[in-house]
């Protein structure tokens, strides 16, 4: 497996500090508003990248911060009439419901810089002791040229770094990229008791100590946004590598790009930012995550009502796939050998092979979704023959939820409630119903076909009439978006 290390500028061979084990430490959001569509990026992202890594057989220990410390957190408190640390506990836990309704599963830990005050102190007192910080007023800051690699990340020197934007200007620094790793309280802002009077850590310096404690001094992968890199992953690198001596601290540093809405960037002060409940309660959560992975990590993904809308027809299509070789194979259980049709097995194959490829480099996956695509045209093209081979339908259904459920983009028919013989049941029962709705419709009762059409319409079934013969598929009872979840058959 090769994977993109932002600290080197191209694809590197995958090799864990650990045989067997990846250790993932992924910077999470700073909870202090409605989380949006580019927080859902990066979390189904690394969701994947679990899922993929377990799926090749590496454990995987994940974990992911929340920053409840913070100038922004402060401000929203305010206007919200909350404690800040109570407001970031809200919003956090937003998230995290928010993500799991979008298939995320959970990560091991989320901690919070809030929780993590003594570790903090005790890696700025060891930073002052080696000669990298010093305090100044109450503040603390780590000195970056006592660290000769400042800049290895994000590819410049100091002498190419201005202060301002995200790096805090003072006259009393020592340099003016010196950044903080201690702020001096402030009227009424939370604060903790130090060495240096009271106050509050700084932003970088949080997940330096959280992934020490929880991943040790060297671990994996470090993920974020491309807009982290520089300074806040820079500063990581500098405080914890200046902190311990262990080098590296992250073997692969792994960056995503952002979601744009129609080509501009996500922004309140342009007023296009998308909250993730917004989506939801628009789309389909499997749409959601198979927009999200549409476009490479590497690449800005960009939103449009289009692009959902295709994103809500290919799960719908590969929904059905799933659930028509769900009865297909009736109670088969996959099993070698047995009967080939040579043209679908070539392309069952092919697949396998572009998915595992796809994914091997660098996550790629549109590559692996083009994949699961190419088979499931295949499989439509030859619905005849795999209805008549239950045991070959099953081995296709087994190889095809296989790789689905790395992406999470479709649900494994025999993991529905009742399990694949009922599914294999219910699709025979609607099938049975259409045959006498097309015997009343061949005898010009059209009174009864369209009150059969009707009750099927009430129960989620959408029966569908058209030249090449009559199609059903599952939809929300309700009349709203359709789910994806049913199977598609056509009758003479």
């Amino acid at each position: 497996m090769r994977v993109f290390n932002t600290l080197t500028g191209r694809k590197e061979e995958f090799t864990p500090g650990e045989r067997g084990l990846v250790k993932i430490y992924v910077c999470g959001i700073t909870p202090y508003a409605p989380s949006h569509i580019g927080h859902a990026r990066p979390a189904v992202f690394w969701d994947v990248v679990r899922r993929y890594l377990e799926y090749v057989g590496y454990t995987v220990r994940a974990i992911q911060n929340f920053t409840d410390i913070d100038d922004k957190i402060i401000a929203a408190s305010a206007s919200e009439g909350l404690p800040p640390l109570e407001l970031a506990d809200k919003y956090a836990r937003q998230y995290l419901n928010e993500i799991s309704e979008l298939g995320v599963k959970p990560m091991q830990l989320y901690p919070k810089a809030s929780e993590h005050v003594g570790e903090i102190i005790t890696m700025i007192e060891t930073l002052i002791a080696k000669g990298h910080a010093y305090e100044v007023g109450g503040d603390v800051y780590f000195s970056v040229k006592s660290f000769e690699e400042y800049g290895k990340l994000s590819h410049r020197t100091l002498e190419e770094m201005k202060p301002g934007a995200r790096v805090e200007i003072n006259e009393m620094k020592e340099h003016p990229m010196d950044f903080a790793l201690w702020k001096a309280a402030k009227p009424g802002e939370p604060s903790w008791p130090s060495p240096w009077g009271n106050g509050r850590p700084g932003w970088h310096i949080e997940c330096s100590a959280m992934s020490a404690k929880y991943l040790g001094l060297s671990f994996d992968m470090h993920g974020g946004g491309t807009e982290l890199i520089f300074p806040h992953h820079e500063n990581e690198i500098a405080q914890s590598e200046a902190f311990s001596g262990v080098k590296p601290m992250v073997r692969y540093w792994v960056h995503n790009e952002l979601v744009n809405i129609r080509g501009e960037k996500m922004s309140k002060s342009l007023g296009n930012v998308i909250t993730i409940r917004e989506m939801l309660n628009k789309f389909p959560a499997r749409a959601i995550r198979l927009f999200l992975l549409s476009a490479h990590y590497r690449t800005p993904l960009n939103f449009s009502e289009e692009g959902m809308e295709a994103a809500i027809r290919g799960c719908e299509r590969l929904q059905t796939a799933l659930d028509n070789l769900g009865a297909f194979c009736r109670d088969s259980k996959p099993e070698p050998g047995g009967s080939v049709l040579e043209p679908l097995e070539d392309a069952y194959e092919k697949a396998q092979l572009t998915f595992h490829e796809s994914m091997q480099d660098d996550f790629n996956t549109p590559g692996a979704i083009a994949a699961v695509f190419d088979l499931v045209r295949e499989l439509n093209a030859h619905q005849e023959w795999l209805a008549s081979h239950p045991a070959s339908a099953a081995n296709y259904l087994d190889g095809l939820a296989r790789m689905v459920s790395v992406l999470g983009i479709a649900d494994d028919p025999r993991k529905a409630q009742g399990g694949a013989g009922d599914s294999a049941l219910v699709g025979e029962l609607v099938n049975l119903t259409l045959e006498l709705r097309q015997k009343a419709r061949q005898e010009k009762d059209w009174a009864t076909s369209d009150a059969v059409r009707a009750r099927l319409g009430k129960l989620g079934i959408l029966v569908e009439d058209g030249p090449t013969g009559t199609k059903w598929k599952r939809i929300n009872p309700d009349g709203g978006d359709v789910r994806a979840s049913g199977a598609t058959r056509i009758h003479a």
